[in-house]
């Protein structure tokens, strides 16, 4: 997921307007498109929220393309909701119930896309076992929080930290605690 550095993954209105940033720092990495092509090829399928899903369509929509390729993308909707390729299915029942006895059986590596709905729910289920967060170099004031509302804390230990030469910094944890540590 990507935020701002006050923590909004997007404004009020689901506008994401301020993610191009134009900083430059020149002791970051360049980001390389192959790196992050091997990445997504790692994974095994995609779970996200309507919101995301939908600001999907619009990217698409403006000629930027489908980002989740061929790969089985699950939507969590009880809303009526365009289906936009053969790859996309809804899904409106028990998180928990679905990822544990649907997916984690047929997916090793499943990608929890955005939504601080669906990534609150994840971690106060204990189905995420790693966060990835990078941070855009902007402060928007107000939006959609990443985490939402948590219920308890969530242990994290860092793993990586890379510094980007647009000033985006990527943070990579591993969610400690019960839920995690018996998987």
């Amino acid at each position: 997921m990507v935020a701002s550095l006050d923590g909004y993954i997007a404004r009020k209105d689901g506008s994401v307007d301020w993610l191009e940033t134009v900083d430059e720092y020149n002791g970051g990495e360049t980001m390389n498109r192959g790196d992050i092509a091997a990445f997504l090829e790692t994974l095994d399928c995609y779970v996200m929220g309507s919101r995301t899903y939908e600001t999907a369509l619009g990217f698409e929509a403006r000629g930027l393309g489908w980002a989740y390729g061929d790969k089985p993308t699950f939507v969590l909707t009880t809303r009526d909701l365009p289906r936009s390729r053969a790859s996309v299915e809804f899904h409106g029942g028990d998180l928990e119930q679905f990822v544990n006895e649907r997916l984690r059986p047929k997916y090793r590596s499943i990608w929890f896309v955005g939504g601080g709905a669906v990534t609150g729910a994840c971690l106060h289920l204990g189905l995420a076992d790693e966060i990835r967060y990078s941070i855009i170099p902007v402060l928007i004031g107000d939006g959609i929080e990443f985490f939402g509302t948590l219920e308890h804390d969530v242990p994290l230990h860092l793993t990586e930290v890379k510094a980007y030469r647009n000033g985006m910094v990527s943070l990579r944890y591993q969610v400690k605690g019960e839920h995690n540590e018996n998987r």
